[in-house]
């Protein structure tokens, strides 16, 4: 081994040495046994993968999850024929408009995102759920499709232990004052922005 090698590799063991005291220490300091509030939001693709993602981590510690979809359900998708084929204890419920932008009808829509709402505050005040997600729920805000004051509350005053997934674009600032972590996907570039169709198993 070169004397030059030897420096590297010193300098690596170093540098790896301070970092896992940072991370030794961020992991000590986090103390606080609850569950945890996530939003997924931005312009960009992959934050209901992230979420069902979540769904997969918890049934690997059997832990009880509930899925509500908003906006989506007219096209069958890839989660949704799993969730129904391989994990029956899912509880999942979708709002089954499709995208408001087909629908055209507001009241429609508010009727449906009610009745879509109520399934999602019920899972919110039971304490057997371990983790919730709301997939697509800052367009019913954005819209003024629900109470925005309702939603807060139940997403707040969840039971302690329980952990909640938000996803879609905007919400607002109250949403994310609220919620525990908050990550935004940012559009780069998308394959259907140049003519490529949606893929079955990458898409929905």
């Amino acid at each position: 081994m070169t004397d030059d090698t030897q420096k590297k590799d010193e300098k690596h063991r170093k540098a790896m040495e301070k970092q896992k005291a940072q991370v030794d220490a961020s992991i000590a300091a986090a103390d606080v046994e609850r569950g945890v509030s996530v939003l997924l939001t931005g312009n960009g693709k992959g934050k209901s993968s992230s979420a069902f993602g979540m769904v997969m981590r918890a049934l690997g510690y059997q832990q009880k999850v509930g899925v509500i979809q908003f906006i989506k359900g007219e096209q069958l998708s890839g989660e949704e024929l799993y969730l129904q084929a391989q994990c029956p204890d899912v509880y999942f419920y979708q709002m089954g408009t499709g995208f408001t932008w087909d629908t055209q009808n507001r009241a429609g829509d508010i009727a449906a995102a009610e009745r879509t709402w109520a399934e999602a505050e019920a899972l919110l005040n039971n304490a057997d759920f371990d983790l919730v997600v709301l997939d697509e729920l800052t367009y019913m805000l954005a819209y003024d499709y629900l109470d925005a004051t309702r939603v807060l509350n139940a997403i707040a005053q969840r039971p302690t232990q329980q952990s909640v997934v938000v996803t879609g674009r905007g919400g607002g600032s109250a949403l994310q004052d609220i919620m525990d972590t908050v990550s935004e996907v940012k559009d780069i570039k998308h394959a259907f922005t140049s003519g490529i169709k949606a893929r079955r198993g990458v898409d929905f």
